[in-house]
Order: structure tokens, then sequence, then C-alpha cells
């Protein structure tokens, strides 16, 4: 018998993928959680039935959340991940050899206790003696430590529920306070082709407090419509004029990539266009 996962993306688009087992399945605290292994995606992820990570194209969506503001910072040594609880952006952040300590902020604990037992490749650097695991909200967390971090990359699910006070002006104002004087903030902006609106709200918002601020784009084939967006909101470096480029080991991130992420299709610059 055929078994299919089908995340419901919008009102009228669905994405299916086939199932050969259920790995785990729980109720957190905050959410329907699973771990799925499918033909061609791997390892799946999902919480609440959105898919958050799959082995297929993880490696996309981690190593541009993490990069291109790591990149962006001359010498990152405190980085704060919030959200991430699957453990790939702090992955991607400790290939950074200027690192000295990494704080993953996720709030709930179920997450991160099931990436470690069923996701290994994406979880393994939690263990790293540089990463502190802080169970909490990121965004109080944000609120008491000002001028602390070099890096803030808000690595959330989607704008309902608990991640939705992710996606506040409010929460951008603590993010600018939490940084140090030359700090770089770095969030998921969901998708140009279904979620418009609220990427063009966010850009205007982070307009009003950075000084720097730029969308970029990456291809991740599982997420809805396959294009994704990034805010990077800088007080002081500019993503492209200032990107560094060291050697790293990835699959998807280059120098160039980082650059050419940044050139937006007519349709997304009108979304972002002051």
């Amino acid at each position: 018998m055929d078994l299919w996962f089908t995340e419901r993306q919008t009102a009228g688009v669905a994405l299916s993928l086939r199932v050969t087992r259920t790995i785990h399945r729980e109720k957190t605290g905050y959410q329907d959680l699973a771990v799925l292994d499918t033909v061609d995606n791997g390892r799946v992820l999902v919480l609440d039935g959105c898919i958050m990570t799959t082995d297929l194209d993880e490696f996309v969506y981690h190593e541009m959340i993490a990069h291109v503001p790591m990149c962006t910072h001359p010498s990152p040594r405190k980085v704060l991940v919030i959200g991430g609880g699957d453990g790939g952006t702090i992955r991607e952040v400790l290939k950074h050899g200027s690192v000295d300590a990494a704080v993953l902020a996720e709030i709930d604990e179920g997450v991160i206790e099931a990436s470690r037992r069923h996701l290994p490749r994406l979880s393994g650097s939690i263990e790293d003696a540089r990463c502190r695991v802080m169970v909490g909200d990121g965004a109080a967390h944000v609120r008491s430590h000002p001028g602390e971090y070099d890096v803030i990359i808000c690595d959330s699910t989607d704008p309902i529920g608990p991640g939705a006070v992710l996606f506040s002006e409010d929460f951008y104002r603590a993010s600018l306070e939490s940084l140090t004087a030359d700090g770089v903030f770095c969030a998921q902006m969901e998708s140009p082709f279904f979620h418009g609106e609220l990427i063009s709200r966010v850009v205007r918002d982070l307009r009003r407090i950075f000084p720097i601020v730029r969308l970029y784009l990456a291809v991740v084939p599982t997420y809805p419509g396959g294009l994704w967006s990034f805010a990077l909101a800088s007080k002081k470096h500019d993503p492209v004029r200032d990107a560094r480029g060291p050697g790293l080991d990835t699959r998807y991130y280059t120098p160039e990539v980082h650059r050419a992420a940044f050139v937006l299709p007519r349709f997304v610059e009108e979304l972002v266009r002051p």
C-alpha cells in the first residue's frame, strides 16, 4: 500500500511525499511533531503538518540563512540562533572559525530532542562545546541581552502560533538592541509567490529600524513555491559590498552565490520597493 504525506501549503496548493515509514510522532507542548522517511526526500521533519526540513534540500536553506549574515560580518564571535531546534543552522554557523559562542534559543524542547535522536546529520553540532542550548522564548531572550551578539539569525517556523511574534516590529527593535555596534540580523521571510504581503510589511518594518536592509533569495524545492526569501538587516555592513569569502565546506553557498542572491527578479523587487 502506498502511503503519502500531504502538506497543504496554501488554500489551493499542496505537496505530497511518498512515505516509507513514520519514525516518530508526538504532541509537544507547542505543536504536533513528526519525523518521516520518504522515497525521494529522505528523512523529513514536520511540525503542525508543515515540512520544516528534508534530507534532500536542507543544506540550501541552512547554508543560506547562516553564511550570508556570517560572511557579511567581518569577524562574528558570538551568534544567536532563534528557533532552528533541528540544529542545521547552528551546524553552519559553527563552520566559522571566528565563533567563540553560539546560543540556540528554541522554545520547543521536543524539536531539539527529536532531532537529536532522529536527525543526526542536522543536530550533531549541538554537542559542540561552543554551542549553548537555551530552551525558551527567543524574543524574550533578545530583550534581556542588550549589545551582546554580533549576528542574530531568526530561523523561525511560519508566522503563525509560537512563531508569529518573530515577525513583529517589536521583535526587530529588540534584536537591534541585542546586537553589537556593527551587528547583523537575518531572518527567513517565506515565499515571494505566496507571502508577498508579509515580505513587503516586514521589509518596511526593518527599514524603520536598521540603516541597511536587503532581501535575498534561494531555491528550496520542498518549500512553497520553491523560491525562498530571507531578510538581512545590518547596522553597518552591506551584505554585497562588504561580504567576505572564507573557504567553507558547503554544497550550495559560494561567494558568487552570495552576491547573486541579492539580484532580485522584478516581481520581487516590486514587493520591497520603498
